[in-house]
C-alpha cells in the first residue's frame, strides 16, 4: 500500500501539487493550464502550445531550445492538448533525472522548473509579440492534424458523433480548434490571446520526486512570470439528460467500411459515489475483450471488425464505437441496443462482473508504478472536485455489487446514433 500523499500550496495564480517520493530516479513535472472551451478562443488556445514549444526568451531558436534539453541529460519535454468536461486543457510535461545519479553543476530540478516556467511564461518574441515564422509554421501543423482526423475515419466518426450529440454545447468543439479560423490568426493577435489565456486560466503545477513542497514553492516563485491574482478552480460541467427519442445521423463519404457510433448520457460524474459502479458497467458493456459488445457484436454475430465503449466521466458521456459492413447496419444497431437493454435488466454473468473488476483493479494497481499516471489520477480529482485516491477507488471497484451495476445502467440513456457509410444509393434515398 502506497502511503505517499500530494502536498498542496500555491504561488500567485498557480496551484502546486508535490508528491515527495524516493521511488523514482527522475523528477516528473506536469503543468496543466485549463480554460473554458469556447468557440471564440478554442483555435487560438490550441495553437498557443505549438508556438510555445518553438523557443523561449533564453533559447529563442528552436534548435537551441532542443539542445538545452539535451544538456539537461536528455530531459524529455512535450505537451498534450485535450478537453475534459467543459474545459480545454494544455498539459506540458518534463521528465528529468535526479541529480543523485549524474554529476551536474546546476541542480537539475531547479533547471527543469526554470525551463518549464520559461516555456510557459517567457516565450521567444519579436517586436513585442510571437515570432511570425513560428506562428505561421505551427498554423500549418494544426491544419495537418485536423486534416489527419478527417482522413482517419475511425477518429472522424467518433468526433462527428460527439459533435452531433453536443451540437449546442462547447463539448462539440475539437480540442484542436477549427481549421477555417487559422487564417485569421497572426503573431500579434495570438500573443494578445495568449496573455488573456494566462491571466484567466486555471493553472496547476505537479512535481513528483525526491523534493519538498517548500523547495518547489521557492523554485516556482523565481521561474514563472505569471499575471497577478489568486488561484481559480474548475467549475462543474453541465450534465444533460439524453434525448427522449435518440436522434439518428447518417453521413455519406467515400468509405468501404461503415462506422457505427452511439452516444449515451448519464448523470453520474467522476466525483459521484456511483462512479465506480459506472466504471464497472462500462467494463462489462464494452471496455474489455470479454465485454458484451465485443462478444455479441463482433464474435457471435460476426457483424463488426471492432466494437467497444469508452467513458468520459468528466462530462457524463459514454460512446460506443464499431466498424461494420454497411449492409449490416440495422442488425448491428439492434444487437447493440439489446446489450444496453440487457445491462438495464441486470442480465450479465457473474464471471463477467468479476473479470471486469479484476481488470480494472489491475489497471489501478499499475497506475501506482508511474509518476505521470499518479499525477494524472490526482489531476482528475482537482478537475472534478473529488478526493479519491487510487487505493480508495480500487476498494470501491472491488466492492461493486451486481445491483449497483444495474442501477448505474438505468442512469445511462441512448442519445445519438451516428452512421458513416458509403455514397451508394445516395441519389435515390437522399
Amino acid at each position: 500500500m502506497i502511503t505517499e500523499q500530494f502536498e498542496r500550496g500555491s504561488i500567485g495564480r498557480m496551484r502546486l501539487h508535490v508528491l515527495p517520493t524516493k521511488r523514482f530516479k527522475t523528477f516528473s513535472l506536469s503543468l496543466f493550464v485549463g480554460i473554458p472551451l469556447t468557440e471564440s478562443r478554442a483555435t487560438s488556445v490550441a495553437l498557443t502550445p505549438f508556438v510555445l514549444r518553438r523557443g523561449t526568451s533564453s533559447y529563442p531558436e528552436t534548435i537551441s531550445f532542443r539542445e538545452h534539453l539535451d544538456d539537461l541529460y536528455g530531459a524529455g519535454f512535450g505537451f498534450d492538448l485535450y478537453k475534459r468536461g467543459d474545459y480545454q486543457i494544455v498539459q506540458m510535461r518534463l521528465d528529468i533525472i535526479n541529480d543523485r545519479f549524474v554529476s551536474s553543476e546546476e541542480p537539475l530540478l531547479k533547471e527543469a522548473i526554470r525551463f518549464l516556467g520559461e516555456a510557459l511564461t517567457s516565450p521567444a518574441l519579436d517586436n513585442g509579440h510571437f515570432r511570425e515564422k513560428y506562428v505561421e509554421a505551427e498554423k500549418r501543423t494544426i491544419a495537418k492534424r485536423i486534416e489527419a482526423i478527417i482522413n482517419d475515419k475511425i477518429r472522424y466518426a467518433s468526433e462527428r458523433c460527439t459533435e452531433e450529440m453536443c451540437k449546442d454545447e462547447p463539448y462539440r468543439l475539437l480540442a484542436l480548434g477549427r481549421k477555417e479560423e487559422l487564417a485569421g490568426i497572426d503573431a500579434a493577435s495570438l500573443y494578445s490571446e495568449y496573455r488573456s489565456w494566462l491571466s484567466e486560466a486555471v493553472i496547476d503545477l505537479y512535481v513528483s520526486g525526491d523534493t519538498t513542497l517548500e523547495e518547489i514553492e521557492s523554485l516556482a516563485k523565481d521561474s514563472f512570470q505569471l499575471p497577478g491574482g489568486s488561484p481559480v478552480a474548475y467549475s462543474e460541467p453541465e450534465f444533460r439528460a439524453p434525448r427522449v427519442e435518440p436522434q439518428t445521423i447518417v453521413e455519406r463519404l467515400d468509405v468501404a467500411q461503415g462506422k457505427l457510433n452511439m452516444g449515451l448520457r448519464t448523470d453520474i460524474g467522476y466525483a459521484s459515489a456511483d462512479y465506480p459502479a459506472l466504471l464497472v458497467y462500462n467494463g462489462i458493456l464494452g471496455a474489455f475483450p470479454h465485454s458484451k459488445l465485443f462478444v455479441n457484436v463482433r464474435e457471435k454475430a460476426s457483424l463488426a471488425y471492432y466494437a467497444s465503449s469508452r467513458l468520459d466521466g468528466h462530462k457524463g458521456l459514454l460512446t460506443i464505437q464499431s466498424g461494420i459492413e454497411i449492409d449490416n447496419y440495422e442488425q448491428a444497431v439492434r444487437i447493440i441496443r439489446e446489450q444496453l437493454a440487457a445491462m438495464k435488466e441486470g442480465s450479465f454473468a457473474p464471471e463477467d462482473l468479476e473479470r471486469t473488476k479484476a481488470m480494472l483493479s489491475n489497471q489501478l494497481r499499475e497506475l501506482q508504478d508511474s509518476a505521470f499516471e499518479r499525477i494524472a489520477f490526482d489531476f482528475n480529482n482537482v478537475l472534478s472536485g473529488s478526493n479519491r485516491t487510487g487505493e480508495s477507488l480500487l476498494q470501491d471497484v472491488t466492492s461493486v455489487s451486481p445491483e449497483q451495476v444495474t442501477a448505474a445502467a438505468n442512469r445511462v440513456g441512448l442519445d445519438t446514433i451516428y452512421f458513416l457509410r458509403d455514397r451508394k444509393e445516395a441519389a435515390a434515398n437522399g
